[in-house]
């Protein structure tokens, strides 16, 4: 059977054993008719609260958080709809838009239009945050679980504060969106290394579609709520990143129907592990670098058997990347099992060591090969993963039954009863 895999910007067509292979996918959803006229409706007609014409005065500054460049975000639809039902209470000059980059680095003005449309660049200001600027950041005291929280001096001066996002569930956050586009998508690394220590991403209930009890979404949620959002609009997509529905008001409710919606098309329960599982990281924009394409593994960790094999085809056009301190931590050890073992004891956290954390735990259960056109043995080898130029044949040559998960994380399988 001939399956098309999420991969990059054009996707990858493999040929697998048709007897023995299971394809999961999300639930399919059309896109609404007209997805500018949805994205109105839900901001002129909120899950809770009044609409945010009713929320903003003449003369207010308004900031507007958004994700960045490596999530599917559509922001060229977002913002517009948002600066639309701004027009005559505040002025452009008034607006800035933060790209909630957490620690991921500054998108690239070429980027930028490409995320925001020329349109929006060329009359409203926007700034990457800086988590590593302490000139950029303001302290707003300890929330949630003793968690120290600097957040971005132009988002907490601000008179107005908007969070756009999309949901989809999350690997160790339990659900995207809502809460997470102020910390860590604006916090200081600070912040960002508390909300992801060993302790928090190793609790059992830091996993996918887990939101309370979660130890990384309750702080997540309570800084938020203790610095204040003004507004939040969340957005579902399906598989051609189209809205599906769209979902604004007061932070905590939206979210709640958001990720409602969200569970109910992405959750599929199996009855059984599998020996094999195949697959992706979403395609562009969330495969381009093996940082992002764990989350396509951890997808894949929750139903492969233990001792069996994932493999996962995420193109990687950006590497590692080599921004940012995982590759560092990744090769900094002889195995999996070692860099389990020494992340889990650590008190104090380094970069991207949670990235590293649910790597080798997943290592640690099954057999990890990729597929990438951008990465070669030797840097593979490094990462303690295997490299497989065929998917299809690498898969005809395992025994035992095979899942295939076409769009990755946008897929999560989980073992019915658990």
């Amino acid at each position: 059977m001939r399956v098309d895999l999420a991969y990059g910007a054009d996707g990858l067509t493999v040929d697998l054993p048709g007897d023995r292979t299971t394809v999961i996918t999300p639930v399919a959803r059309p896109a609404v008719p007209d997805e500018a006229a949805e994205l109105r409706r839900a901001l002129r007609e909120p899950v809770a609260g009044p609409p945010l014409r009713e929320r903003v005065r003449p003369g207010q500054t308004v900031a507007i958080s958004a994700c960045d460049g490596t999530r599917p975000q559509p922001r060229h639809l977002m913002i517009p709809a948002i600066l639309d039902e701004l027009d005559g209470i505040v002025d452009l000059g008034d607006v800035v838009i933060l790209v909630a980059t957490g620690t991921h680095r500054g998108n690239t003005p070429e980027e930028l239009r490409a995320m925001f449309g020329d349109e929006v660049v060329d009359a409203v200001r926007i700034v990457n945050h800086d988590a590593r600027d302490a000139s950029s950041l303001r302290w707003m005291g300890r929330h949630g679980k003793d968690v120290p929280v600097w957040l971005n001096r132009e988002w907490t001066d601000a008179d107005v504060r908007i969070t756009t996002g999309f949901v989809e569930p999350h690997f160790f956050a339990g659900f995207s969106g809502g809460a997470k586009l102020v910390a860590p998508g604006l916090a200081a690394l600070e912040t960002v290394l508390t909300l992801h220590d060993a302790a928090r991403i190793g609790d059992p209930r830091a996993t996918w579609g887990v939101i309370e009890g979660n130890p990384v979404h309750d702080d997540v949620r309570a800084i938020a709520a203790a610095t204040g959002v003004t507004f939040a609009l969340d957005v579902v997509l399906n598989r051609e990143q189209k809205i599906v529905r769209a979902f604004g008001g007061d932070l905590a409710p939206m979210h709640a129907a958001a990720t409602a919606a969200a569970r109910a098309a992405a959750m599929r329960p199996v009855a059984e592990p599998f020996d094999v599982v195949v697959t992706t990281n979403a395609g562009f924009p969330l495969d381009q670098n093996l940082y992002q394409s764990v989350k396509g593994m951890s997808a894949a960790a929750q139903v492969v058997r233990p001792g069996g094999t994932i493999i996962c085809a995420a193109e990687c056009r950006d590497g590692f990347p080599d921004h940012g301190s995982y590759r560092e931590v990744l090769t900094s050890a002889a195995s999996p099992d070692a860099l389990f073992e020494e992340i889990s004891r650590r008190t104090e956290t380094i970069p991207d060591q949670w990235q590293v954390q649910i790597q080798a735990r997943i290592q640690r259960r099954a057999r990890v090969i990729m597929h990438t056109d951008f990465l070669g043995d030797a840097d593979l080898a490094a990462a303690h993963l295997e490299r497989t130029e065929d998917v299809g044949a690498t898969v005809r040559a395992l025994p035992g039954r095979v899942c295939v998960l076409p769009e990755g994380p946008m897929t999560i399988p989980y073992l019915a009863g658990e």
